[in-house]
């Protein structure tokens, strides 16, 4: 299951393998490698890491967690944008979907709405408006994703109106979705989900933003509404020292047309810190709790109530190359991690990677 902020980033990143320019329109080729290794301490002799694990979920073996190839074209009022990936990110995270479309890593087309103000429709498949972590390790703090990132959406589906006001100050979205990280709506639901983004970023050291979810992810006849709030903040406090905070909370129908519902939330922090222009340093610290299984279903008495703790160290090889370590455990409060014959409360793993964009 990720996110707008570090998907503009991405153009920033990436380097141009080719370009087409001319005064009206320009074509932009652009990829991302991300090999990897992890090792999981509760060795599963599936290589299976737990299933709310979306981005590098493959125990004791060097592979690929995302790989794309992106081709980007605009003009001043039309934009289009299609990317093919592969690797175990994919095939986790597009399981769900049929054919070619478990390789789509994005495709939208959109158009400006206005001459003289940045009001742009986007229509396809395209990063999801939700939370500060995306699929491109690269571009965020922990080289793996938070808890609370790989279980809410990557990507989606359907259109959005997007307006970014004319001092680049605040960023606001309205959407229309085929579901919660969807591409093809499940079989028997017929009710769009909706979605919304409020950016605020007063200047070059703060970004704060709200994003929602509203919609049904089951069938018509057994719909279940899901409200959804995604909170989070980054500040740059200097050149060496950065905070993101970030607050996921969500409600769902206990059943349908129930007045009660089931909740979760997930509160993060990460804290980086720039030794110098090569080396940086990031811990992290989250909580998860989602008794009723809503997200994370366990089947245990007190369902997915776990925290975890990271800390990774990265080293930029080049300005568009960089290699990572991390070590990372969490906590549950009921055993639902398998080691050997048996279940424990504790997952511990270390994960590297390399990660190169182009």
């Amino acid at each position: 299951m990720k996110k707008q902020l570090f998907a503009i980033a991405l153009f920033t990143t990436t380097i141009a393998s080719a370009q087409i320019d001319t005064s009206k329109s320009t074509v932009n080729f652009s990829g991302y490698v991300e090999a990897y290794y992890t090792y999981d301490f509760n060795s599963p002799d599936n290589h299976n890491r737990p299933g709310f694990f979306y981005s590098h979920p493959r125990h004791n073996e060097f592979n690929l967690n995302l790989g794309f190839v992106k081709a980007a074209y605009s003009t001043d009022k039309v934009r289009a944008n299609l990317a093919i990936g592969a690797g175990s990110y994919m095939n986790s995270n597009y399981s769900a979907e049929p054919g070619v479309l478990k390789n789509i890593y994005e495709a939208n087309a959109g158009m400006k709405l206005s001459k003289n103000k940045n009001l742009w429709l986007d229509a396809g498949i395209f990063a999801s408006h939700i939370g500060f972590e995306s699929a491109v390790s690269k571009d965020c703090w922990g080289l793996t994703r938070s808890i609370l990132a790989d279980n809410s959406p990557y990507y989606e589906s359907g259109a959005k109106l997007t307006y970014i006001s004319n001092n680049s100050k605040w960023l606001l979205s309205a959407l229309i979705l085929n579901g919660w990280q969807h591409i093809q709506r499940p079989d028997g639901n017929n009710s769009p989900a909706f979605g919304t983004q409020i950016t605020f970023t007063p200047n070059s050291n703060i970004t704060l933003n709200y994003s929602t979810f509203i919609g049904n992810d089951k069938p018509d006849t057994a719909k279940q509404m899901r409200y959804f709030h995604n909170l989070y903040g980054v500040f740059h406090v200097s050149d060496k020292f950065h905070i993101t905070a970030g607050f996921d909370y969500g409600m769902e129908q206990k059943s349908e047309a129930s007045s009660d519902y089931n909740a979760w939330y997930s509160p993060v922090i990460l804290v980086k810190v720039n030794m110098n222009d090569q080396w940086s340093v990031t811990a992290r610290g989250e909580y998860y709790m989602d008794e009723k299984g809503v997200i994370i279903a366990t089947g245990t008495t007190n369902g997915f109530q776990t925290t975890g703790y990271s800390l990774n160290l990265d080293c930029k090889l080049r300005e568009n190359a960089v290699w990572r370590i991390e070590a990372r455990t969490l906590n549950s409060k009921d055993k639902i991690f398998s080691k050997e014959n048996g279940v424990v409360n504790t997952n511990t793993f270390v994960t590297t990677s390399l990660a190169i964009s182009f």
